[in-house]
């Protein structure tokens, strides 16, 4: 939200007070925190402090590399929930806090970072900065923190009644000459958010606009922070669109609450920000194999399933996991889980055949959390008080989207149990995985949840973090701590802790694939380790070069999902079962098996993700190089792990351009090698793209002929040493994720350790064995 006309005037209608300078400062009593008291006036002579606002600013320090600002008008007003679940893992038990206090300056560090309040001269200046002085990282300068009326106020007397008054807290930290902002959830405009206006609100908006289904108040500076704004409620940000020099946030309401996190890399700052909302969880190996669905309106019964999996096996094309869309329920019953006993008369029993058959390894369904009025359950659920009221005690419902539905109130612990049950039942019948959609229209006007001491605006975005939280858990239950997988579209601050998300609703085009590689790209920078995309878009009928561009696109994101709306992703649907090696079947096959080959690597390094809090796929590059200026920018390709570059191809004729960082790079294909720094650029037909192999990786690649996901990653593997140096390592994991050992170069060029390895494995050198080798 603006709240200025230009430099000098106030919005029509908006009434504008500012922090004008720190009047006082008191020191918390357990030492690691400051309260400013800051009236809206300078404060010359006695009668200036009378009649006018004051702001209460209260800096902390909850623990090393990180300080929370919260801004509040009038202390006295509450702060119902929900808040975001802090701390999940615990607080920190130590913390270097440190206070001192001049003339002129207090100082608070919070081990590298310290805010430094100037107290002279009745100015308003708090800096943000690395502790040992090498770096200012942004500040509160004059009219930065303040808060605005609207309609515009022309009297005090009129605040006496607030009812239809709007009263927002705003902070605006300063931009440098060159810095750069992004994440912020799951965006699919510009990489670079300055020059944006972004309201965190939750939305099924598809991915070709401002809206976003996962909206995370977190940015990442290239100036080396971070900024986490705590509260689920909608937060407006005018990211150098009011003052082309500041990122204004704001929120409606008498507090504003925001930590700011020191890295200085940006890996250390998303490792900081784990500590805060969670790390990401962990997922099964299984998980990585491609993902098969029906899709959304389709037809399809057993026999289309069967036919659909014995046609990928036959075209070599292993299916992990097979997905049931929508209408396994019937139509107008969504989400009642009650199987459409016309198209599936036993269920059980034809998910135990599947298996069996071998065609495939687990099964997911999806559900949503809504009820429709047409389900005999709709009246049990709404009887029960399972679903969201209005203030009169009716139920919610409306007809966006299902006829006359429901919403589950989740703060109903009875809700949640019956939910949970449904579930098990599922669990019951061979279900492993679920497609958690939806959960982002949550109304917020005329209603009233079961715990009615909640706000409901800020339910609206903390509605996807309890939806997910409590089908994640369901399955832990079911199947083992790190055993379980959504696919989730909504998300928030936290929601990173129950894995996988997805993109949502993308058209068919190679601009929605550009669309969807931002969102990956920002969504990551807010922490979440694992991400997917609908292969060959949702919307729409992909012409074989758009399928065939996404696959190798989407078989190179941490997760893959062949999955569309009205017509099918199995691939001899879109080309007319074009068996040439080029065709969409052979293409699959081959970057299904490239997957299964990279897997010691991808799920090595996937543990990697999870411990520091970090994306697997999409990892942007400026994650990986962030003393690149280059690399903040780049927002059609990213990094596979820390030694793997990807660059999607958006032309059918193949051409394509992308940057190396400094240093060699070599070519997986070819084994042919770069010299970074430089743009440069490709012709690839469809089995290839620009994959490169970071200098001084150690590389661990499953068998030649391995198509299989999970599998023993210590045997039989090619180890491929890239231009590496003493010193150069990774890590081999087995398929539960678990540590099997350490492969290291040592000074003279050859592997310390390699008694755990198995089988007749081999060592290359400077790249990847270029044939097959014979059997």
């Amino acid at each position: 939200m603006k709240f200025r006309d230009g430099m000098w005037l106030p919005a029509e209608g908006k009434r504008l007070e500012y922090a004008e300078e720190v009047y006082s400062i008191t020191e918390r009593e357990d030492g690691k925190g400051i309260s400013l008291l800051c009236p809206t006036r300078k404060v010359l002579q006695r009668s200036d402090s009378l009649n006018l606002s004051t702001l209460t600013i209260d800096i902390a320090a909850p623990f090393d590399g990180a300080i929370s600002v919260e801004a509040t008008h009038w202390l006295g007003a509450l702060n119902p929930g929900p808040h975001f679940d802090l701390y999940p893992a615990g607080k920190p038990d130590k913390s270097d806090v440190n206070i001192k206090t001049s003339e002129k300056y207090t100082t608070l560090s919070s081990g590298s970072l310290s805010a430094t309040v100037k107290t002279a001269d009745h100015d308003f200046d708090i800096r943000f900065h690395a502790t040992d002085g090498s770096k200012e990282l942004t500040s509160l300068l004059n009219r930065s923190i303040g808060l605005a009326y609207s309609p515009a106020t022309s009297n005090p007397m009129q605040t006496a009644d607030m009812r239809n008054l709007d009263h927002y807290i705003f902070t605006q930290t300063t931009l440098s000459v060159g810095e750069t902002v992004h994440g912020l959830g799951e965006r699919f405009g510009a990489f670079n958010k300055v020059g944006q206006a972004i309201t965190l609100w939750n939305a099924d908006g598809g991915t070709s606009s401002d809206q976003a289904y996962k909206n995370v108040p977190l940015w990442i500076s290239s100036r080396g922070y971070g900024i986490f704004i705590d509260t689920p409620d909608k937060v407006e940000l005018e990211i150098g669109s009011e003052r082309c020099c500041r990122v204004q946030t704001s929120v409606l309401g008498q507090r504003l609450k925001w930590y700011i996190i020191h890295g200085p890399t940006p890996k250390e700052v998303l490792q900081k920000y784990s500590i805060l909302t969670g790390k990401p969880g962990k997922v099964p190996s299984w998980s990585f194999g491609l993902w098969l669905s029906t899709s959304f309106t389709t037809n399809y019964d057993e026999s289309t399933v069967n036919s659909f999996l014995e046609g990928m096996k036959g075209r070599d094309i292993p299916v992990e996991v097979f997905h049931f869309d929508c209408f396994w329920m019937k139509a107008f019953h969504w989400c009642d889980f009650v199987f459409d006993s016309k198209m599936f008369p036993d269920p059980k029993a034809q998910i135990t055949r599947l298996k069996k058959s071998g065609l495939v390894k687990k099964v997911c369904v999806w559900v949503n959390p809504y009820l429709g009025q047409a389900s005999p359950v709709f009246k049990m659920a709404a009887s029960k008080g399972y679903l969201l009221k209005r203030k009169n005690g009716d139920i919610f419902q409306w007809d966006l989207w299902q006829t006359g539905m429901g919403i589950i109130d989740f703060t109903n612990p009875e809700a949640t149990e019956w939910y949970v049950g449904c579930l098990q039942d599922l669990f019951d019948k061979g279900v492993d995985s679920i497609k958690t959609d939806f959960a982002e229209r949550i109304p917020t006007e005329d209603v009233k949840w079961y715990d009615s001491t909640l706000d409901p605006k800020k339910m609206h975005n903390y509605y996807a973090f309890l939806y997910n939280k409590i089908v994640y858990e369901a399955l832990q239950d079911r199947f083992g701590e790190n055993e379980a997988v959504l696919f989730a579209r909504a998300a928030t601050a936290g929601t990173q802790r129950f894995p996988v998300q997805w993109g949502g609703d993308c058209e068919s085009t190679a601009e929605a694939m550009a669309e969807s590689i931002r969102g990956g790209l920002s969504l990551g920078l807010c922490g979440y380790s694992f991400w997917s995309v609908d292969i060959g878009g949702f919307e729409g009928y992909p012409p074989p070069w758009i399928y065939k561009r996404w696959v190798a696109f989407g078989l190179l994101c941490s997760h893959s999902r062949l999955h569309g709306s009205n017509s099918f992703r199995v691939p001899w649907t879109v080309d007319n079962d074009d068996t040439s090696d080029q065709g969409c079947s052979r293409t699959l096959s081959k970057w299904t098996a490239l997957k299964a080959r990279l897997m010691p690597y991808i799920f090595s390094q996937a543990q990697e993700s999870v411990r520091l809090g970090i994306p697997l796929s999409l990892r942007a590059m400026c994650l990986e190089f962030p003393d690149d200026p280059t690399s903040w920018y780049l927002d059609r390709q990213f990094m596979f792990g820390d030694s793997l570059l990807v660059a999607p191809v958006f032309e059918e004729s193949g051409n394509v351009e992308f940057y190396l960082p400094k240093g060699k790079w070599t070519n997986f294909f070819t084994n042919q090698t770069k010299q970074g720094p430089g743009w440069f650029k490709e012709t690839h037909n469809f089995d290839t793209l620009p994959l490169y192999v970071r200098e001084n990786t150690v590389l661990v690649l499953g068998k030649w002929h391995e198509t299989r996901t999970v599998y023993n990653y210590n045997e039989g593997v090619e180890v491929c040493l890239y231009y590496t140096t003493a010193g150069a390592k990774t890590t081999v994991v087995d398929s539960e994720g678990e540590a099997s050992g350490v492969l290291e170069v040592g000074e003279d060029g050859q592997l310390l350790d390699q008694g755990f390895l198995q089988g007749a494995w081999h060592l290359t050198k400077n790249g990847r064995s270029a044939s097959r080798p014979s059997k």
